[in-house]
Order: structure tokens, then sequence, then C-alpha cells
């Protein structure tokens, strides 16, 4: 999570949609930089407004935008199983490797996921709504504005990139998804 005091703005890290490249060419501009322990750089929107915002906007007086990225859902989730698949998590509980991505999506659904399924939900990260989101396969349009609010240009590199692979979903899963996890669509569709 970064904050930027005078532009006024608030961006929230929501995990696997290129906050890590973010937060390395705009941590220095920061006023303040959250990158650890991920309970905190991965601050929600109802966490923000629960625990946060009274204190860096001084009790309403200098209300902050809140500004994110959401990401295809299916995209977002094969992120995931990629990124849990690499090498150094292997036999560990987190670990996707060998675990097809079918299964890795059934068991995200449940109510109570396995470990390696457990990586929270868009919808309920930005439950609550922020001022400004962009979709992230549009990063272009969220640099564009991060560089026009923070009057700076902004030079993206590629970090914390999960590892290429395949990731192909099953019709009958990928209708199960839409169905039993709907806002997660409709959370994408409502980004710019």
């Amino acid at each position: 999570m970064l904050v930027f005091w005078k532009a006024r703005i608030v961006l929230l890290a929501v995990p696997k949609t290129g906050t890590t490249a973010l937060e390395a060419a705009l941590a220095p501009h920061a006023d303040v930089a959250i990158l650890n322990p991920p309970g905190l750089k991965h601050c929600t929107v109802p966490k923000w407004r629960r625990e946060c915002s009274a204190f860096f906007e001084q009790k309403g007086r200098r209300p902050l935008a809140l500004v994110a990225c959401a990401r295809e859902p299916v995209d977002w989730l094969g992120s995931w199983w990629r990124y849990r698949a690499r090498p150094d998590i292997d036999g560990t509980p987190n670990s996707t490797a060998g675990i097809p991505f079918d299964r890795f999506v059934e068991d995200w659904l449940r109510d109570d996921p396995p470990p390696h399924a457990r990586v929270g939900r868009q919808a309920k990260f930005l439950e609550g709504g922020v001022d400004h989101l962009f979709r992230y396969e549009a990063m272009d349009r969220l640099v564009a504005f991060l560089s026009d609010r923070l009057d700076r240009p902004i030079d993206l590199e590629r970090r914390n990139v999960s590892p290429g692979g395949q990731v192909d979903l099953s019709p009958a899963i990928r209708a199960r998804l839409e169905a039993e996890r709907a806002e997660e669509f409709e959370t994408w569709a409502a980004a710019s």
C-alpha cells in the first residue's frame, strides 16, 4: 500500500495485479510505503476504512482517494496457481505443483479452501468500493492516471511475475466459477 499525501491518493495492493512493479517504481516517491508484512501491504478496502482511514485522513478532514487494480478472475486465479507451482515452495502446503488448474479452482471455491487455494478474493478485497478501479489488462491506463496525479513519468519493470504455463479451465468448472463467484466477475467488469 502506497500513500501519496500531496496527491491525496492511496494505491491499494491487490495481490497478483502488478502492485509489486508499481511499488518498485513509486515507493521512493510515496509519503508512506507499507511493503511488509503482507497483511498490511495488502490492506483491503474494509480494513482501510476500519483501521487506517481515520489516521491517514485526519478523521475525515483530508480525504484520500482509493486506487486499485482488478484482474479478470480466471487470469487472476491462473496467476496464483502458476505462482504457487514454483519449485522453491514445492512440497509445502501452499504448493500447487502437480495440482491441475481445474482442481485448484474447485478447491478455491470451497468454503474452507486447503492451504494451496487460500488466496483470498478480489471482490472481498475491494468490498465497499474504491474511487478509481483499473483493469490489470489495461495497466497503461492505471500508469497514465498515476503519472498524471503524481506529476511524474512512471517506468514499470516486471516484478514478482508468475512462472509461465498454460492455464486451461474446463467449461464445466468455468460455468461453476461464474455461477458461484459472480461477484468476482462483476468487480472486474466494473473496472475502467
